[in-house]
């Protein structure tokens, strides 16, 4: 989500119009045009095989963490609850783009109908935003069990994580429902090549040749809502994490407490760096085959990544999870 949030925030973004195009020129469009990643027919096959493992990978890497929470029960505790779905909204966020992007490479088709097009932005926001959304979720529960040791059970009992859960969903779904409300108003288009793999709402926008500085305004706004505040969520709370670790007289015990943060920090980091690193990419050196393929490190490589920094900097996962496996196998 925080990748739309700089879209929007951009002051040229802001004031783009469609004068200097003529009546002609604005259609109303039926489907779009997504952009390849290469055209060279001897590529294909390579990059078919490439981004069908790394979505096999996602997907099994992610079910195979909720599987091993789900079947442990030294595991049901809330930050294993809240890494659960964090693994299922990866599974959702990533198999919005890349099986249509898979078959795309297959078939050598860019076509993209305007119906498929608003429902792939409109779950792409959903499980975009339910990412940001679980991770301030979890950092506000890193905050607790450290801050808040004695009152940890009590603070984080089961009806208040389900509670974060579905505040975290509706505020998704109300994310993504504002964004489709907002390109649906717009009744023409200067152009059907939307320069991504996937049906990006910034390029929507952009393409429009209708006045779209109201809704500019709306999705800023949203933006601001959905992208800052989760941002303000984390580091409010690792703040209080490092005051509060830092105030532990021994080494070991302040390794030992920020140990617990090290796998969320980990993903927070690749989370949001790779967005940040997008948008700075794209406004210091623009070019659209560079935009195609930082949007890869946070829609494909970002989710993938998530299971093995989980599995391999925790513990717990980490034998739980071969103990699932020989039990299994």
């Amino acid at each position: 989500m925080l990748i739309y949030l700089f879209h929007f925030s951009n002051p040229f973004f802001f004031f783009k119009r469609c004068l200097g195009y003529k009546e002609q020129n604005l259609t109303s469009v039926s489907e779009f045009f997504l952009s390849r990643f290469s055209d060279d027919l001897e590529l294909q096959p390579l990059l078919f095989g490439l981004f069908l493992s790394m979505y096999l990978v996602t997907v099994l890497g992610n079910l195979l963490i909720i599987l091993t929470v789900s079947s442990d029960s030294h595991l049901h505790t809330p930050m294993y609850f809240f890494l659960s779905n964090l693994s299922l909204a990866d599974i959702g966020f990533t198999s919005t783009t890349v099986p249509k992007m898979i078959m795309d490479i297959q078939t050598q088709s860019r076509v993209i109908s305007y119906v498929g097009c608003l429902t792939q932005m409109s779950f792409l926001i959903l499980f975009g935003c339910m990412d940001g959304m679980l991770l301030t979720v979890m950092a506000y529960d890193r905050f607790v069990a450290i801050c808040h040791p004695l009152h940890y059970s009590i603070i984080m009992n089961p009806r208040l994580c389900g509670l974060l859960v579905l505040v975290s969903f509706l505020v998704s779904l109300l994310d993504s429902q504002l964004h489709s409300l907002i390109v649906l108003q717009l009744t023409c288009f200067k152009d059907v090549e939307i320069s991504n793999f996937f049906c990006d709402p910034s390029q929507l926008l952009n393409l429009a040749c209708s006045d779209t500085f109201t809704n500019n305004i709306i999705m800023y706004f949203v933006g601001a809502i959905s992208g800052f505040l989760p941002i303000s969520g984390i580091f409010f709370s690792y703040y209080k994490i490092v005051s509060s670790i830092l105030r532990v007289p021994s080494t070991g015990g302040r390794y030992k407490a920020f140990s617990t943060c090290g796998s969320h920090l980990s993903v927070v980091c690749l989370f949001y760096g790779t967005a940040i690193g997008v948008y700075l990419g794209s406004a210091l050196l623009p070019s659209p085959r560079k935009d195609i393929v930082a949007s890869v490190m946070y829609t494909v490589v970002t989710p993938m990544l998530n299971p093995f920094i989980y599995s391999l900097r925790n513990r717990d996962i980490k034998s739980d999870l071969w103990r699932f496996l020989r039990r299994t196998g």
